[in-house]
């Protein structure tokens, strides 16, 4: 028989899909990974993207630092890691976050920038401080591109976080890593899709999200725009004394 049958009777097998190594479980350890992997990552890209973003300041910086972490192989990262920490969850999470650290902070720091100035200040000409400015107007109009720097960091991680299965943790990786010892190609193929498929689900919600943040975001802007003028104009027409 092909790989291909016998990957689709390990899909439908209903033992695979049953107990603590069923699909349904790796999945759930998976998203677990992935998880803690973008509050880490979140923890760090967060408040550096909106600093970089409403300052302008370590830009180049931040473009070289990015670049340079996208540019280490994950699996070399891990292993560092596990040399270091020791074996466990620790590890896999820090090669994870160096990973998804570049694309959610690129995407922070970008939808910042990509703001009208003008919309910026008129927001400063109705006497909004900088944090309201940040808070109120920035983030919401930059949160189409944000959710995309969000969206790319996550499916990043998603595949790769079949790794953590080289430090004998679970997740989709699993089936890869034992497929692979045994031979067992129709298994490593099945994980292969599984992986595929959720990251095709995450994604596809992703971007419905960011469709509807960007729906949201133009009416505010209009508005905000629209208001500054309006005391911009009225301001200078004020008769001085």
């Amino acid at each position: 028989m092909s790989v291909i049958t016998d990957t689709a009777d390990w899909l439908l097998d209903g033992a695979n899909w049953t107990g603590g190594t069923g699909v349904p479980t790796r999945v759930v350890e998976h998203l677990g990974y992935t998880g803690l992997t973008m509050l880490g990552a979140a923890a760090v890209a967060v408040p550096l993207g909106l600093y970089i973003g409403h300052t302008g300041r370590f830009r180049t910086a931040a473009i070289s630092v990015t670049g340079a972490l996208r540019a280490l192989p994950t699996l070399g990262v891990l292993t560092w890691f596990t040399l270091l920490v020791g074996i466990g969850l620790t590890a896999p999470i820090l090669a994870l976050v160096l990973l998804a650290v570049p694309p959610l902070l690129a995407g922070i720091y970008s939808g910042i920038e990509d703001v009208d100035p003008q919309t910026v200040d008129a927001a400063r000409a109705q006497g909004m401080t900088e944090w309201q400015i940040l808070r109120s107007v920035e983030v919401p109009i930059a949160l189409p591109l944000i959710i995309g720097g969000l969206r790319n960091a996550t499916l990043q991680v998603v595949a790769t976080a079949t790794v953590a299965a080289y430090v004998t943790l679970g997740g989709l990786g699993r089936y890869i890593f034992d497929g692979q010892a045994v031979r067992d190609y129709p298994q490593m193929v099945a994980g292969s899709i599984v992986v595929v498929a959720l990251a095709l689900a995450l994604d596809g919600l992703f971007a419905l999200a960011q469709g509807a943040a960007g729906r949201a975001a133009r009416p505010g802007q209009a508005a905000t725009t629209r208001r500054a003028r309006s005391t911009t104009s009225t301001t200078s027409t004020s008769p001085t004394t």
